[in-house]
């Protein structure tokens, strides 16, 4: 396959007259190499969730311990979520990614001695968590920054989509691979494929040619001067805050993704496999979720697109805990995936359309604090409240918070409901459908009347 063309200043340009299909950002070659080594980071986060969370609850039966596992990866992400964001405007980003990964590799690795000798402990599953809550999340605003530097902007949209379709692609084979290596008397084989998969992920950042520093890196200041102004301007950006406590105020009373063993026990009275298949759903879902993005181009009320999933996702939620019986809640679950991925992958764009690459580390990280410390908390409440009151209970009421906080977003941030996007490529026809008409500003805000470009707004 022919590349296309690169500038010398690694700004990656789009040849004239190129139409843009859902898969055509895999044209670029070092988006290519992004995508393979995201895929082996994705593999080797989603095996190693799943199966420490499995091997957590089959040693304790409790769902206690797994919500504290939630909370250690809260404590451990929200300063490295920070820590990572300014170092992804300042440092190397394919070197970070990979030695972060590096520390994937050595720690999981070390799980499958400990379990191949059965020595593994409860406290081993938590420290490691630690750790790589802390090391994973510090590449991943670079890993989120590099994407809109490996193809050219009239792409990033379907990038985006393409890594969370990919992300879901995964999701959907790993519980499989998984199951696969979980029908021994433990865990040691499914440790060993995670190690290997770890492997390779440290290794695939290393193969993309670009330069892996951002246009203009900061440069003279200390790194909490820079993580403040990070900060800042995530403060000052009309529409940001407002997709970010939208995804907060949502997922801490539903987050439910890594607590299906707990729902496969209650409400299905299933194990292993029946995790398995509801994490399949949930991953199918997501796949369609992300295909729906790459399909919605032309719909320019970005802001409105995720408003609608998550008030979608608020009414799932009191269907899937209405449910027992398995195949009408692998349904839920599989709408449950896929508006929660059109939310996701429409934030994700939003932040790297809105963002100067000097800023784009620390804008993602910012959107990754907010979502992580909203999974470790949405984790640690749901896997409480399961207790308490019982899984279906648990839904019914994340289900009624979702919805008005979805109304509270839409009253009180317009930004968010009135927030468009304009794609228009300089010089190249989308669909052919590109009347020559002059370049409009990449995104605008109507508001009484004046569009209002975000680059104005520094």
């Amino acid at each position: 396959m022919t590349d296309p063309e690169q500038s010398s200043d690694s700004a990656v340009q789009a040849p004239r007259n190129l139409r843009i299909r859902p898969w055509s950002a895999l044209k670029f070659r070092d988006y290519r190499m992004l995508w393979f080594s995201s895929i082996a980071a994705m593999a080797t986060m989603n095996l190693r969730v799943l199966a420490t969370g499995i091997w957590l609850y089959e040693e304790t039966g409790s769902g206690v311990v797994l919500a504290g596992l939630g909370l250690i990866e809260l404590g451990m992400r929200i300063p490295a979520n920070l820590y990572g964001g300014a170092l992804a405007d300042e440092v190397d980003r394919k070197k970070l990614m990979a030695a972060t990964q590096v520390a994937s590799f050595v720690l999981i690795g070390s799980m499958a001695f400990l379990e191949g000798f059965d020595v593994l402990k409860v406290w081993h599953i938590y420290v490691v968590t630690a750790v790589l809550s802390s090391t994973s999340v510090l590449g991943g605003p670079a890993r989120s920054a590099l994407t809109a530097r490996v193809v050219p902007r009239s792409h990033l949209m379907h990038a985006v989509a393409t890594n969370t379709a990919t992300m879901q692609i995964g999701t959907m084979v790993t519980p499989l691979i998984f199951f696969l290596t979980s029908l021994t008397t433990d865990l040691t084989l499914s440790f060993t494929v995670i190690t290997a998969f770890a492997a390779l992920s440290a290794v695939l950042p290393l193969m993309i040619s670009i330069d892996g520093r951002a246009e203009s890196a900061t440069t003279g200041k200390s790194r909490i001067r820079n993580i403040i102004d990070g900060l800042m301007y995530v403060k000052s950006h009309p529409i940001l805050p407002g997709l970010y406590l939208l995804d907060v105020g949502v997922t801490i009373v539903s987050f439910y993704r890594q607590l299906f063993p707990i729902f496969a026990d209650q409400l299905y009275k299933g194990g292993r496999g029946t995790t398995s298949l509801l994490t399949w759903a949930n991953s199918a879902g997501g796949l369609a979720g992300s295909l729906i993005v790459m399909f919605t181009r032309d719909y320019k009320a970005k802001g409105m697109l995720v408003l609608w999933a998550t008030l979608f996702y608020g009414f799932l939620l009191i269907a899937f805990g209405a449910t027992t019986v398995l195949w009408i809640g692998m349904i839920m679950v599989i709408f449950l995936g896929a508006t929660d991925a059109v939310g996701m992958t429409s934030r994700q764009a939003i932040v790297q359309l809105t963002t100067p690459d000097n800023m784009r580390g620390r804008a993602s990280a910012a959107h990754s604090l907010a979502a992580m410390s909203a999974n470790g908390l949405g984790q640690a409440e749901v896997g409480f409240m399961s207790e308490q009151v019982g899984a279906d209970q648990t839904m019914y009421i994340g289900g009624v918070i979702s919805i008005v906080v979805v109304f509270l977003i839409w009253w009180l941030v317009k930004g968010v409901r009135q927030y468009r996007y304009i794609e228009v490529p300089s010089g190249a026809a989308i669909d052919g459908d590109y009347d020559g008409t002059p370049e409009l500003p990449d995104w605008y805000i109507h508001e009484e009347r004046r569009d209002i470009d975000l680059r104005d707004l520094k």
